[in-house]
């Protein structure tokens, strides 16, 4: 005999019901088939809302109630031939009119016995496995209606469901031994007390029905139709790259059904587990697909983490204070009150020193929990011996769960470690000594980030996922977004790194998809974006909460530069090519990197110097290998640079800036960087980096601009100032010129001291030779105090900026 359960996606509508024939009529082909049905999706839910509406005198019940009726009479309609249908419009009609007199009962009275929502509750299973049944006999199947209220025997204390096995195999056994049909419709879910009044097995109860028939009938296997291709990895709706498990055990299916897994309802293997029947959870909209198979352990799996799950309808309750500690009998005391309040116990953790005890129950019994227990222990409380016990709220359990996670070392560690790296706080922990679960409480909030974070960690081919917020698109934005795009495949395939674009913004707009943005048209998803707000940019970034999350700053805004500390707090990385921060007092640029640290967020800036040379991660090197910086002379404009390669003094000064600033080597104000400014605040940088503590004040900045064009106000001022102070200019070539040299404007560092400044450069020097927009930094130190270690290349541009902002990105994917 075969035995099929279906669930209440899998008979949503009529065209899903068809589907679900199909495979029932290929079962009956070859055995005489039990097929155990739910409420047509939703349906449940609905009658308990009516029947809250009811108690609360609320006659919207009425449309909810009417608007069912018509959704199983339409079904009828859809399935059923018109010459078979009277009967079975009859037989819902009368269901429906026993369900208004129910709820009409309960709108008088205003109450709402847990007798009557067991009633009322199981009508769904009722109305959707009649119908079925009528569906089947218009098919030419024989077909028997097997009221399960008859077979199975139960008491329900506070929904704990309770099963006379004894008595209700005996009924099974009977009733399938004096009755024979190709196919029985069962409906699941309901069953009586042991006083013969109409009750339910629980919420997920129709699992629990087929198991309970499979067991007293020992049938080889339970085949349990659903939505899904069978028990994943983890939760595919909160974890993407979760997979189907072709086989676990039956404590490992125990364990994840327990906590949260929805496919299977916890109770459904106690039934099969002590005669090892096996289950198969498969897609009702995809059953050639083979599915999970829960069985007894094989020696064939090699996982040592099976699967990941979690509980967020939990809370936290901590009993504490010194007066438990090294008290006989104190965790019975707690435990034995608990027990006569039928409260379940979620999770245990007690600290060695005897001074706390935590426990997770389920949301709605932490009330009843807290006040029994401050009743249980008011004397201690009183005394001041144990502290008044409160609940915590917010809270959930995520759980590592595997047959073999006791065979292998540092699973703890690696779950805690991944945790902890993503800002992933730890309110308690609790391991059983089968060590086949761990688990940890958290805040509910991290649960998505957590369960993806352990995915990766756990499950994943060795490949990380990155998910970008960038603020500013402009010339380096978009070379970087257009790189990004390029290099998609190559990331992957290469350096096992998932890039995803999730937030974009400019100064007018800003968009965001947890899906990932599409690269294709960002600049019209922009546009089409909210109004941007630097506040509400990271309020999404920080209510989103995902792992490995990078905030990109593109700009050379002070205001976005001021909130690093904010997404650094959050554990969220910054890269960024914007200058200020690292620039600003020491104190802020101290507490950044102590934020970074403490955080364990990364904060990368290379793009500050030399665009996407690899100055600061040279000299980082170098000062973490021990050696010491004597003196660093730099030309780090390329800017700067590019200006006076070009300017011969065969066309004004201003028009060979305005060719700079065309193709994209200054900033939007040129006169930051032709004031020098930009270049003090690299030297600044440097200096920092190599171990200095110094302000943007103690720079020595000898600019060649005049005090007037300095304290211009606008673009358009500077540029009639550079045209007034052409003859200074053109006086300062000639002067190089004549010297046989080239002008440059170098930056210096050297005792402690620093400086910027234009200077000629004599044809044996490295700078003389510089040419364009290129950068070129000599470091000087101990173990290169003969030969500098020169770095040098394009130093300007949005293409090798973008790049350098690329390259940061890559290393904290790497980290």
């Amino acid at each position: 005999m075969n035995i099929l359960k279906f669930g209440g996606s899998s008979v949503a509508s009529s065209e899903n019901i068809k589907l679900v024939a199909k495979i029932v009529q290929q079962n009956v082909q070859s055995n005489s088939t039990i097929a155990v049905f739910s409420a047509f999706g939703g349906v449940t839910n609905e009658l308990l809302q009516m029947a809250e509406l009811a108690r609360n005198e609320d006659l919207a019940y009425k449309d909810l109630l009417e608007k069912n009726e018509k959704r199983h009479l339409k079904a009828v309609k859809e399935l059923i031939p018109v010459k078979d249908q009277s009967g079975i419009l009859s037989r819902v009609k009368n269901e429906f009119n026993r369900l208004e007199t129910l709820y009409e009962g309960v709108y008088l009275l205003n109450e709402l016995s847990d007798r009557t929502k067991h009633v009322i509750s199981g009508f769904g299973e009722i109305l959707s496995s009649l119908i079925i049944a009528e569906y089947f006999k218009s098919l030419g199947v024989e077909v028997l209606f097997v009221d399960t209220r008859d077979l199975i025997v139960c008491k329900n204390t506070n929904e704990k469901i309770q099963v006379n096995y004894k008595k209700t195999y005996e009924n099974i056994q009977n009733f399938f031994a004096q009755n024979k049909a190709q196919l029985f419709i069962v409906p699941g879910f309901i069953a009586k007390n042991e006083q013969g009044v109409p009750t339910t097995l629980g919420r997920g109860g129709s699992d629990f029905t087929a198991a309970i028939i499979t067991g007293a009938l020992d049938l080889d296997t339970l085949i349990v139709y659903t939505d899904v291709d069978g028990m994943y990895t983890a939760n595919p709706n909160i974890v993407p790259q979760a997979y189907p498990l072709k086989n676990i055990s039956y404590e490992e299916a125990m364990e994840l059904s327990h906590f949260g897994a929805k496919v299977l309802y916890p109770p459904t293997l106690q039934p099969l587990l002590e005669k090892e029947i096996k289950i198969n959870i498969k897609n009702t909209f995809r059953p050639e697909e083979s599915g999970t198979l829960i069985s007894k352990g094989t020696k064939d799996n090699f996982r040592w983490v099976t699967g990941i799950t979690h509980i967020d309808s939990v809370k936290l309750i901590n009993i504490e204070g010194s007066g438990m500690v090294g008290v006989p009998g104190f965790s019975k005391r707690c435990f034995d009150v608990l027990f006569h309040e039928n409260i379940n116990v979620v999770l245990i953790t007690q600290a060695s020193s005897e001074h706390s005890i935590c426990i997770a129950v389920k949301g709605d019994e932490a009330w009843a929990a807290k006040n029994a227990l401050n009743e249980v222990f008011d004397v201690e409380i009183q005394s001041g011996k144990i502290k008044t016990i409160e609940i915590e709220d917010d809270v959930a359990i995520v759980a590592l769960v595997g047959d073999r996670m006791k065979s292998h070392h540092g699973l703890s560690g690696k779950m805690f470690s991944a945790l902890g790296n993503n800002n992933i706080n730890i309110r308690a922990i609790a391991q059983g000594s089968s060590e086949r679960n761990i688990s940890a409480v958290i805040a509910k909030k991290d649960v998505t980030k957590a369960l993806n974070v352990l995915h990766e960690q756990f499950f994943e081919v060795p490949s990380k996922e990155l998910n970008l917020f960038i603020t500013g698109v402009g010339n380096v934005g978009s070379k970087l977004l257009n790189q990004l795009k390029i290099q998609e495949q190559y990331l992957l395939d290469k350096l096992r790194l998932k890039v995803r674009i999730l937030g974009l913004s400019n100064s007018r707009k800003m968009i965001f998809d947890e899906n990932g943005l599409d690269l294709e048209n960002w600049k019209s998803l922009v546009e089409g974006g909210e109004k941007a707000s630097r506040e509400g940019f990271f309020e999404k970034v920080k209510e989103l909460n995902l792992r490995n999350s990078i905030f990109v700053d593109n700009t050379a805004s002070p205001e976005i530069s001021s909130q690093y500390d904010e997404y650094l707090a959050h554990s969220i990385a910054v890269v960024t090519c914007n200058k200020i921060a690292c620039s600003q007092e020491f104190s802020g640029y101290s507490q950044l990197q102590n934020l970074s640290r403490e955080y364990g967020a990364s904060f990368l800036y290379e793009t500050n110097v030399g665009a996407g040379l690899p100055i600061i991660d040279t000299l980082k090197n170098l000062v973490a290998s021990g050696d010491h910086v004597t003196k660093i002379q730099a030309v780090l404009s390329g800017s700067l640079n590019f200006v006076f390669n070009n300017y011969d003094a065969s066309e004004p000064f201003y028009k060979v800036v305005e060719q700079a600033m065309k193709e994209g080597y200054t900033e939007p104000d040129p006169k930051i960087d032709l004031s020098g400014v930009d270049v003090a605040r690299k030297i600044l940088i440097l200096s920092r980096e190599s171990g200095l503590k110094m302000e943007l004040e103690d720079i020595s900045n000898q600019s060649f601009l005049s005090k007037e064009s300095l304290e211009s106000d606008s673009n358009e001022e500077f540029f009639e100032i550079l045209k007034k102070d052409e003859p200074k200019f053109r006086e300062i070539y000639e002067t190089a010129a004549k010297n046989n040299a080239q002008l440059k404007y170098v930056a210096q560092l050297e005792d402690g001291k620093a400086s910027v400044g234009l200077q000629e450069v004599g044809p044996g020097h490295p700078f003389y030779n510089l040419s364009g927009s290129d950068n070129i930094v000599l470091f000087f130190t101990d173990r290169y105090s003969q030969q500098p270690l020169i770095v040098k290349g394009a130093g300007a541009g949005a293409d090798v900026t973008a790049s350098g902002i690329f390259a940061d990105i890559i290393r904290i994917g790497k980290k």
